[in-house]
């Protein structure tokens, strides 16, 4: 699995969607993710440390993990189908494992308030992985680790043609975005 850190959480100009951003650590490759407003608000409150007054609802879930005698241990952007992201919570409970099917915006919002570790399955961020073009500065999408555009595979692997023509909205709205000052988020201040 890859390690990811959460970058920072945009908004669209051009149609005001959410997207977080997700950075692969260790190198320059990101996964972006659309979320909706709530869970972007619920991620944003925890990252900059705002206190609320009451429990919000992934505060409250986190408790009840905890309350239940079980402890968040990782989280996972586990797959990309049919252009929705799946994400799986991995609790534990004593000697037992846990593996909770989650949206990957809930699977966040826990991640940040528990302090875990995010991952993902290595065919997503070969599939959906985005790095910017050094010469261009546009967005490349389904390339390896290394910038190279991997062979083709029928399952899990980099984008094939007819993938990449379904996909082109996606690359068109990372294009959108403002990925040149990725340490900073939408306000110009450092998740860091």
């Amino acid at each position: 699995m890859m390690e990811l850190v959460i970058d920072s959480i945009r908004v669209s100009l051009l149609n005001h969607q959410r997207v977080v951003i997700l950075k692969q650590k260790d190198i320059d490759r990101y996964l972006p993710i659309w979320i909706g407003p709530p869970e972007a608000d619920a991620i944003a409150v925890r990252l900059q440390e705002v206190s609320v007054p009451r429990p919000l609802t992934h505060d409250l879930l986190h408790n009840s993990i905890k309350n239940l005698g079980g402890t968040i241990d990782h989280i996972v952007v586990s797959s990309m189908e049919n252009d929705t992201y799946y994400a799986t919570i991995v609790v534990r409970q004593g000697d037992k494992t846990v593996e909770i099917d989650a949206r990957p915006s809930d699977a966040l919002a826990l991640a940040v308030r528990a302090g875990v570790q995010i991952f993902a399955v290595p065919e997503v961020m070969e599939k959906c992985g985005v790095r910017l073009d050094k010469e261009s500065g546009l967005a490349v999408v389904g390339e390896d680790a290394t910038g190279a555009t991997a062979p083709a595979r029928d399952v899990g692997g980099p984008v094939g043609t007819e993938e990449a023509k379904t996909l082109s909205a996606f690359a068109d709205f990372i294009e959108s975005l403002d990925l040149g000052d990725m340490g900073a988020d939408s306000d110009g201040k450092s998740d860091e």
